[in-house]
């Protein structure tokens, strides 16, 4: 029997920890590293490995996630191949939103078995990585099992938050302790030695199996594992299933990170402008896939520019750019000056008129105003920044909080989508 495997996204709820760049769109379609959405990453896995059948799975604030799936994935007739929301819906039979990652999926089974899978394969939406996912899926066949987690070594300060796996010599998973914090004693999870480790995994004290929120179902086990109340998988889905059925361990030795809280964030975003990023988006045959825009390439006028990324359609003047990403077509007037500065950009440019009507307005005009210095910041997409402000620049501690057309989250500052920040403005 050929096998035919569906790939699962979960987008997440309403994406709280990652508020306000949540405010108006789903987690999976924030914005990421320039000029892609946090989506791209699994879907880009899943299409690099030869799976090809992706539903997204979210309940809130779906359009600009629909708008950008349904004009970036499009598949031949002859691939078989689809990218689709599934967004909570209501029925005769269900009239509630998603309870949980598990709840999410149950509520679907009526869409995914009309495809007739053999297996499932489970993602989460908000996670930088790259992984061959056939790989885990041949290992999955290999080792018999009816479930398989993709876990990450990490140590003893990380594996507080994270789900600890306690596998055994064949990689077959025991037990499952979620998120034990960090005062308990774990030491008996610690992975055996004879398990496949990396001297680099090693040398930084890595020895503990840790979640990713990957998993491999056998259809036939999903479905009976689901066949209940039961509403999250890490919580309550995959203890019971390490209990009664055989499941196993990949080990995955690469690069991940969880960027689900504004901090991982925008450390993330800031790692990728580094001379040896942790991920590397330039590798040629494993692309990450994303809305194609036609724009033209930056422009960079007498600037200084160092360990940033200009994505591409954005005119820079003058300006002394410095451990930034800049966004698509971000326009940065002359005597800028950023550091540590994650710009999203813009959806469209703006004519001259439109620029001579908002300054009449007294607004200022889309991006970053003349002499504007900004440190330790995100900037959402559409924002107007006028002339000669100071955000960010005193370095002091913040307190998280809303202040109107600026937000603090874990210390950053977080100027939202389409906020108008007037000129001379301090922050």
């Amino acid at each position: 029997m050929s096998k035919k495997v569906l790939s699962i996204v979960m987008g997440g709820g309403k994406g709280t920890r990652l508020y306000p760049l949540t405010k108006e769109r789903a987690k999976p379609a924030v914005p990421f590293g320039g000029k892609y959405r946090l989506v791209d990453i699994p879907i880009s896995n899943c299409i690099n490995s030869g799976f090809k059948q992706i539903y997204i799975l979210t309940q809130f604030n779906s359009t600009s996630l629909h708008l950008h799936l349904s004009s970036t994935y499009m598949f031949d007739t002859f691939s078989n191949g689809f990218v689709e929301i599934l967004a909570a819906e209501q029925t005769f039979n269900d009239t509630s939103w998603y309870q949980g990652t598990a709840d999410a999926v149950r509520k679907n089974f009526i869409h995914f078995r009309q495809q007739e899978p053999t297996h499932y394969i489970i993602l989460s939406g908000d996670q930088l990585y790259r992984m061959d996912l056939d790989e885990m899926f041949r290992q999955h066949m290999e080792s018999g099992a009816e479930l398989t987690i993709a876990a990450t070594l990490v140590d003893r300060q990380n594996a507080s938050q994270l789900g600890i796996l306690r596998a055994d010599t064949k990689s077959q998973v025991v037990e499952f302790v979620e998120k034990p914090g960090p005062d308990k004693d774990i030491g008996w999870l610690k992975v055996p030695d004879n398990l496949p480790r990396s001297d680099k995994a090693k040398q930084a004290g890595k020895g503990y199996l840790a979640s990713m929120g990957i998993y491999i179902f056998n259809a036939e086990t999903m479905e009976e594992v689901l066949d209940n109340q039961l509403s999250d998988f890490g919580k309550d889905i995959i203890p019971g299933t390490i209990n009664e059925r055989k499941v196993n361990a990949y080990v995955f030795d690469g690069f991940w990170e969880d960027i689900g809280t504004i901090k991982n964030f925008y450390d993330t975003n800031i790692n990728l402008a580094s001379v040896n990023p942790d991920f590397n988006f330039y590798i040629e045959h494993k692309p990450i896939y994303t809305h194609k825009r036609y724009l033209p390439s930056s422009k960079i006028n007498y600037c200084t520019f160092s360990q940033s990324l200009a994505a591409e359609g954005s005119i820079i003047t003058n300006a002394s750019i410095r451990n930034s990403i800049i966004g698509i077509r971000s326009i940065i007037e002359s005597g800028a000056d950023l550091d540590g500065v994650i710009c999203m950009g813009h959806d469209y440019y703006e004519t001259p008129e439109q620029m001579i009507k908002h300054r009449k307005d007294n607004h200022p005009n889309l991006g970053i105003g003349r002499g504007t210095m900004i440190r330790r910041a995100i900037i959402d997409k559409n924002t107007r920044i006028g002339e000669g402000c100071r955000i960010g620049l005193d370095n002091m501690e913040r307190e998280d909080g809303d202040f109107g057309n600026y937000f603090v989250k874990d210390g950053i500052i977080v100027i939202p989508k389409a906020a108008i920040i007037p000129d001379g403005t301090i922050i």
